[in-house]
């Protein structure tokens, strides 16, 4: 299992968490999506590492941004 964080611009509010969540948890492999709203963090739990550009896919068709390292 690998956990990794994520941080992510344009959260505020609970259907935030929601509309992350399902994007994210949709990626093949994905676990468990645990989203930290206060500040702004995103931890995802999978099976193998997983392509940033992927996940920055799923965060935008989301609405929201991914922050580079």
């Amino acid at each position: 299992m690998v956990n990794t964080t994520y941080q992510v611009q344009g959260m505020t509010c609970g259907h935030c968490v929601s509309a992350v969540s399902a994007e994210v948890g949709a990626i093949a492999g994905v676990r468990d999506v645990q989203v930290d709203l206060a500040a702004g963090r995103v931890t995802v739990s999978s099976d193998q590492p997983l392509d940033t550009a992927v996940v920055r896919a799923a965060v935008d068709e989301a609405g929201y941004d991914l922050v580079d390292a």
